[in-house]
């Protein structure tokens, strides 16, 4: 029974991880740009359903609903304005403007919220439910983190593979100018890509707090970091490869931090990064893109 609770709590940690990975995973597949920033977006969401369900006292969906649409906009602002005029520039400049964003978010949240952290109310109020005489115990937060990570897997991808934003993110996904002149809006695709990922940092956020009730302007940055490793795990640009990714890191942290060492659990993610780039480098479901020279 210890491993299975190990293994639950692996899983509701892998589902949030999972829904972060999801918006990194979009935004690269998409638009080919790392967005370093997401997992401060994850943050700003905490903070915005601090601030409407805590600070003023609303009603916690007003709080998710106001933490959603405030990170949506986060999303198409930082794209219009920090990444749209670097569409044409190498990697390493969108690369050292994502960590710029980064720093941004932080040190704003750090003028506004200040250094001390947030006590996080949990937005779950599904008890906890027990098994096998007590043995086995699942928190509500567990079971409504993985049951909202397998809805938002199944709506991602029937919007993708059967709307009409969906079929114009594939195309900008294979041929950019192409799909321009098929007149697709290759600006307006991408901006909905950042939109839909930061609305999922969002959610992630909401999540991310009620499991550890503890909010600062770092709370992001490492699973920010992690849920990158989920994505190149999995497969980055691959949305079941996110899924998976995010899924299979949860669960190898819980159980390292189970039975090997707390201490070393992030190291032992980060080695099984390196060791799957070693023998897969274009993760599970990762495709080899050949390029004509």
């Amino acid at each position: 029974m210890e491993f299975l609770q190990f293994f639950i709590s692996g899983l509701s940690l892998g589902s949030i991880y999972a829904i972060i990975a999801l918006g990194y995973t979009m935004v690269y597949g998409i638009a080919k740009m790392l967005n370093f920033a997401h997992g401060d977006v994850i943050m700003v969401g905490g903070y915005l359903l601090f601030t409407i369900s805590t600070t003023m006292g609303l009603p916690v969906w007003i709080g998710i609903t106001g933490a959603v649409v405030g990170c949506t906009a986060l999303g198409v602002v930082i794209e219009r304005f920090a990444y749209r005029p670097l569409r044409g520039a190498t990697s390493l400049a969108v690369l050292i403007t994502a960590i710029g964003v980064s720093y941004l978010l932080q040190n704003l949240a750090l003028l506004i919220f200040g250094a001390a952290p947030k006590s996080f109310t949990s937005i779950v109020t599904m008890p906890a439910m027990t098994f096998a005489n007590g043995a086995l115990t699942v928190t509500g937060e567990s079971i409504v983190t993985i049951a909202i990570c397998i809805v938002i897997m199944i709506v991602l991808t029937l919007f993708v593979n059967k709307t009409k934003p969906g079929r114009a993110m594939h195309a900008v996904s294979e041929d950019r100018g192409a799909a321009q002149l098929m007149g697709v809006n290759v600006n307006g695709t991408i901006a909905l890509t950042f939109a839909i990922g930061s609305a999922l940092a969002a959610i992630a956020g909401a999540l991310l707090c009620s499991a550890y009730p503890t909010l600062t302007p770092y709370t992001g940055a490492m699973p920010g970091i992690k849920t990158f490793v989920a994505a190149v795990f999995g497969g980055i640009g691959s949305i079941p490869g996110a899924m998976v990714g995010g899924l299979l890191l949860g669960l190898i942290e819980s159980l390292s931090k189970a039975y090997i060492s707390s201490e070393m659990a992030d190291a032992i993610v980060f080695l099984v990064l390196i060791v799957v780039l070693v023998v897969k480098p274009t993760g599970i479901f990762g495709k080899k893109i050949s390029e004509k020279v």
